[in-house]
């Protein structure tokens, strides 16, 4: 199902992208004729652009779990109340970015500053692709502002790391295709009466792609033993879906990085003048507030066709 709603998707994608192109092409075809459509056709192209602006992010987004919901944690650097501070500061520029997406944003646990701030925060985003749109936004985060903590007004830094991972289903579903088995029946070894030693009744199936054998000999007719075997080799093959998981999930955790300088994936610089960076794009803003206050659309995007 959730491939299925993938797909359709992109079938309205390319529905709408058909529409646009009869669309145009009948403008440009009356427009000699009546220029007073010209304006028209300038707004079918502003929203021609957009659309294609939003169609190309999402061929990006095509990892396994980029259709995933996503949790996304944030932790101040040392500091204390400027850093707790930000990473508030950063709480809300998520919420707010979560709202301009469609996404429903909840605060799973929060643990608030002593004076200001939080000291860590995990949210959960529901929607489509939130994970996909979120995962670039892993990593330090700097600041650098006059602190509204310092009665001496200095210019403080600030660090804060946000780390963002996909939510899974609880349950890992086992496909099995017929052709990647091999079923061998055996004669049963060991006690059991007449019937087990004189039959083939025993199986063993084998798992070709991963070499997992499961094997049953305990019942009496083939049939059984074949069904027997068959769960066995299920729940192995679960078993190794879940170490699967469990390595890629300590692999990301092992990614993280120190919250401190040099690490730091953008900078917001409020002071003395204003600019935020991203250091992996060299994408440069000068519109702090409108990108605090969750426009930050422009930077993942970026972000994520270097990661392509």
């Amino acid at each position: 199902m959730k491939r299925k709603k993938a797909v359709m998707v992109d079938l309205e994608t390319d529905d709408r992208l058909r529409e646009f192109e009869d669309e145009i092409d009948t403008y440009f075809a009356l427009i000699d004729e009546d220029p007073e459509l010209l304006p028209e056709l300038e707004k079918t192209l502003v929203h021609f652009r957009e659309f294609i602006d939003d169609s190309e992010i999402k061929n990006y987004l095509n990892s396994e779990n980029d259709t995933n919901n996503a949790f996304l944690s944030i932790h101040p650097g040392a500091g204390g109340t400027e850093s707790q501070d930000w990473a508030e500061i950063l709480l809300r520029m998520y919420l707010r970015f979560g709202e301009r997406m469609g996404f429903k944003g909840e605060i799973v646990d929060i643990l608030a500053g002593e004076e200001a701030g939080i000291k860590s925060v995990n949210v959960r985003f529901e929607g489509e692709y939130a994970y996909g749109y979120l995962k670039t936004e892993s990593g330090v985060h700097r600041l650098v502002r006059i602190s509204p903590f310092d009665a001496n007004k200095r210019r403080h830094t600030s660090f804060a790391a946000v780390f963002v991972y996909p939510e899974v289903e609880d349950s890992i579903a086992i496909a099995i295709d017929a052709k990647d088995l091999r079923i061998d029946t055996y004669r049963a070894s060991g006690k059991g009466g007449q019937h087990v030693n004189r039959t083939d009744s025993a199986v063993r199936i084998t798992h070709l792609p991963s070499n997992t054998v499961a094997q049953c000999q305990s019942e009496r007719s083939q049939h059984q033993n074949r069904d027997r075997a068959m769960k066995i080799l299920k729940s192995r093959l679960y078993d190794l879906e879940l170490k699967r998981k469990q390595k890629e999930q300590e692999k990301v955790e092992n990614s993280k990085s120190d919250i401190a300088w040099g690490n730091q994936i953008r900078s917001y610089v409020l002071q003395p003048y204003q600019s935020i960076k991203d250091h992996r794009t060299g994408l440069e803003r000068g519109d702090t507030q409108r990108v605090l206050d969750g426009e930050i659309l422009a930077f993942i995007q970026e972000a994520l066709k270097i990661r392509d």
